[in-house]
């Protein structure tokens, strides 16, 4: 599947945007890939070295990428478009790849596919969730309930080590 280029298709806008979220299929991956390293290279220069996100960002997306995008992602559809991703294990309640392309971002998508993802766990039955933020987007976890300040290492599934904070939320009955 090509990768659809968003930023020339979507005007930035300030309205909040019309979206759908559903469950992933393999034929999404590549969309993700490329939305997560335009949100990681849109927002976190200001908080680590370019040669980091390169390193994070860089190459295309493999068959392993594919199987957990089709086995464990969620995305976010605009005009039938993959416009954001994330993802829960619900046995643990471990939240990751959350990441909105930069075309999409401060028009709710990351805090309603966080939502929908709390509501998941809820359903589980699961008490509380936990996150690994980037340095920049600590303070976006926090205004959803999110609790944590300590700076600690975190090790990509590509093998980088770079700081982040671990995060937790604890859900009510």
């Amino acid at each position: 599947m090509a990768a659809t280029n968003l930023t020339t298709m979507v005007p930035k806008s300030p309205e909040p945007a019309r979206f759908a979220i559903r469950k992933a299929v393999r034929a999404d991956a590549d969309a993700a890939w490329d939305i997560r390293r335009a949100a990681v290279m849109s927002e976190c220069p200001s908080a680590y070295p370019l040669d980091q996100l390169e390193q994070w960002t860089g190459g295309t997306a493999s068959r392993a990428f594919a199987d957990a995008v089709e086995e464990r992602f969620l995305v976010a559809t605009v005009d039938e478009h993959v416009a954001g991703t994330g993802m829960i294990d619900l046995t643990t309640g471990k939240i990751d790849a959350i990441f909105v392309h930069p075309a999409y971002m401060k028009r709710g998508i990351g805090a309603a596919m966080m939502r929908h993802l709390e509501t998941l766990a809820r359903s589980q039955g699961l008490r509380e969730l936990k996150l690994d933020s980037t340095l920049n987007a600590a303070s976006f976890y926090r205004s959803l309930g999110f609790e944590g300040d300590e700076i600690a290492p975190y090790r990509s599934p590509r093998g980088l080590t770079m700081d982040c904070v671990p995060m937790t939320k604890r859900l009510s009955g």
